[in-house]
Order: C-alpha cells, then structure tokens, then sequence
C-alpha cells in the first residue's frame, strides 16, 4: 500500500486553546494534524451517545448540514452522513464511494491495537471490504448459505430456546432481559443453524459484544471471535453437515479458508448483534408506551409495530464504517478528499427531517428505513427475514409466558451501552409474577 498523503494542516488557522467539543481522549501520536474542517468537530462518542443520540445527530445537521466532521477514537478525522438522500448517494455508487478499506490514508498512522481497527478492518478478506464482481460472487455464496435455513425450523427453534431461557429466571420473579434474554436468543439460535455448540455460542457472543462496544480489548475479542470460527470452518471441511458453514465452504468462489473463515465472522456477527438489539430495544418500547399496553397481557397484535417503530427511532445499527471516495468530491455541501473515511449514520437518516418533516407521524406500515444498510454492501433479504423472525419470536414468547412483566427501576434510569456504532440498553432489569418452567 502507498504512504498516504498527510492531511491539510490546521496550523495557519488556530483553533481556541480548549474549545467545549474537542476530543476527551488523547490522539493518536503518529496522527498528522488535524484540517481546518475538523479543529473544533465533536467526538463520536462518549455520554451523549448514550443518553441523547437523535439530539446530537440534530446539532449536528443544524450546524453543518447532511454530512459532519466528527472524530473517532484517539482523535482520528470522520465524516458522519446524516442525510437519507447522502446515504443512499453514497451505498448507490460504490465507484465513487468505495468500500475498499484499503484506501484510507491515514492507516500509516493507525497502531495495531487501535480499538476500532476490527470494524473498519485493514487489509481483512472479510467480504465487507470487498468491491465489484469479487464481492457479488462471495455475496451470492452468502445468500445461499443464509438461503438454506429453512424459516419453519428457525421459528420453531427460536421459540424452543426462547423457552429454555425463560425457564431459567421464570420462577424468581425478576430478571435483566439484556442479560439473560436478548443477547443470548439469537446467538443460540445461530449456533445451532452454523453448526456451532452453546459453549461455543456463549464465547462468540462475549467476543462480539466488547468488539461492538469498541472496548480497549476489542482487538483480542476479535481475535478470540476469529479462532472460533477458523475451528469450525476446519471441523465442517473435514465433517460438513446441513449446516450454513458447510454450506457457505461448499458455495465459496475461491475455496479460500481465510475468505470463508471472514465471512462467516461477518454472517455470524451482523445476524446476532442487531438482532439482540432489536429484541432489547422493542421489548424497552413495550414497558415503557402505553400505545403497546395490550401485548403484555398476552396479545400479539402490537409486537410487529413496536418493531418496525424501533427501526425507525432506535435502530440497533447506529452508525457504520466506512466508505471511502475514490477521488475528491463534494457530497452534501461538505468537500470530501480521496482516503477520507466516511461513516454512514442510519440512525440519523431514519430521523432525517427532509423526509420525516413530522417525526410525529406513525410510521407503521413505513419500512423504508435504512436500519438495514442499503446497496450491494445492504443485508441481503434473507438475512433481513432471519433476524425479524428470530426477534419476533423472542418478544413474543416472553409477553406470552410473563403475560404482567413490568420494568423493576423508572424508565428514565435504563442505561444504554456506550457504543456509537450499535443502540442497545446494558441492562433491562423486570419484574413478574414467578411462574412455572415448561416441561419440554
């Protein structure tokens, strides 16, 4: 790879000693300086994010429109697209707006264990990173393998490991949905359809976890996530079986180990994560509206709106890196140089007033959010169906065993976790009336 060219320096134009939204964690050592568009932009991250996001996404559209300068960990220069129009211009032209990680130029100045190094991935084979026909043939492998869950088993094992889980706090009274519910359903129910076992499932799910958090360990999580499925890529070559591993080894274009080993890392991860998220973030909206008062007395007829509302407003994918322009450009008014990094916010889009004028207005109905991505590099279609299925099931199965389950603490004091990238509480702390396991 080339040495990238520095950026412009800020040096001519200085910026106030300590301005309010400079980065609160140190940069980067070998970072060259900042440009003039971003000495005084907001880091993507910190409380916030937490607490307040759609508020930061709007400060931001006000005072720089439909694309921002922000600053990732360690002070490192982003462009944020906040627009629906913005989005969609940039997943629509993957010649102009490639998702090559390779063309960053600032990686020179990038050390190995930068945090965010696993979601935005140099040099990786993972088929996030690949373009053109290379990346429609692997896509296709990927379909097939997804393709090859059959949607009856995956809802009659959801709803089976669903309960299973239940009978592990029904008869206490109270539980953390989080904890002991929406972040162990749907990688269970993976593993089951990957050819992983629950031992397996529980240490993947771990690793994932702390990558998409952008822990200080992520790199070693993701490292841990990466022998795990190395192994089991090795123990479906030599035993395969009517799993999505064997079938994604079978279906690979190149054969590649590595290649198989990246994107099953990738189906494994974005078919958990959100759907985890998902499932946290419907059931929170149902404790806490009381438009969705009638589903937890056992009825079902709101848990596919409160679904599609949490794709509109709390989207589990927030934001996601990156593209990178293959040439300077201008996109939303904002000059963008070739090896700029952008990160697409979907959750910023969804709320977008230029499409939303009202954000009062119900969405149900309306699936024409980007919750999902959008382009070639989008969820594919059965990839979108596995996760609704694995989470309705989920939110189903709980408001029909616990039909009284009501939040045990004030809904203003439900934490979210301090990730930019996904929305998802830590905790969901309940209470119901302890009620008998099932016998199967």
């Amino acid at each position: 790879m080339t040495q990238p060219e520095p950026l412009p320096s800020a040096a001519a134009t200085p910026a106030p000693a300590e301005p309010p939204s400079r980065p609160s964690l140190p940069s980067l050592p070998g970072l060259p300086d900042l440009p003039d568009s971003h000495v005084d932009a907001v880091e993507l991250s910190g409380p916030r994010f937490q607490t307040e996001p759609a508020q930061v996404y709007r400060e931001l559209r006000q005072r720089h429109g439909p694309v921002a300068p922000v600053l990732l960990h360690g002070g490192v220069p982003a462009w944020l697209v906040l627009g629906y129009r913005e989005v969609l211009q940039v997943t629509q032209d993957a010649a102009l707006f490639s998702r090559d990680s390779s063309l960053w130029r600032l990686w020179s100045a990038i050390p190995e264990d930068w945090p965010l190094r696993p979601l935005i991935g140099e040099k990786q084979e993972s088929i996030l990173f690949t373009v053109g026909e290379v990346h429609r043939k692997r896509a296709d492998a990927v379909n097939e393998a997804l393709f090859g869950i059959d949607p009856f088993a995956l809802r009659d094992r959801s709803e089976r490991i669903a309960d299973t889980l239940i009978d592990g706090f029904c008869e206490r009274g109270s539980s953390d949905l989080i904890a002991e519910y929406a972040r162990l359903l749907p990688a269970l129910v993976l593993a089951y359809f990957f050819g992983f076992s629950d031992s397996e499932a529980d240490e993947v799910t771990h690793s994932i976890n702390d990558m998409m958090d952008g822990a200080e360990t992520a790199v070693e999580s993701q490292a841990a996530f990466y022998t795990a499925c190395r192994e089991l890529v090795a123990a479906k070559r030599e035993h395969p079986g009517a799993d999505a591993t064997s079938r994604l080894i079978s279906r690979s274009p190149t054969g590649s180990e590595e290649e198989i080993v990246q994107d099953l890392m990738v189906m494994f991860a974005a078919a958990h994560q959100p759907t985890a998220e998902w499932i946290g973030n419907t059931l929170r909206l149902m404790l806490t509206d009381e438009r969705f008062a009638l589903s937890l007395s056992g009825g079902r007829r709101s848990v596919g709106w409160a679904m599609n509302e949490v794709l509109w407003e709390d989207t589990p994918s927030q934001n996601v890196a990156g593209r990178w322009p293959t040439r300077d450009t201008v996109l939303g008014g904002q000059r963008l140089h070739a090896g700029d990094l952008l990160v697409l916010g979907f959750a910023a889009a969804n709320t977008d007033p230029q499409v939303r004028p009202d954000p009062a207005v119900s969405t149900q109905g309306n699936s024409a959010f980007l919750s999902f991505g959008h382009g070639e590099h989008g969820c594919p279609m059965t990839g979108r169906e596995s996760a609704e299925t694995i989470a309705r099931a989920g939110i189903e199965a709980l408001l029909d065993r616990l039909p009284d389950v009501d939040l045990a603490v004030p809904a203003q004091d439900l934490l979210w976790r301090p990730s930019p990238w996904m929305r998802g509480l830590s905790a969901l702390p309940v209470r119901f009336t302890p009620g008998p396991r099932t016998l199967g």
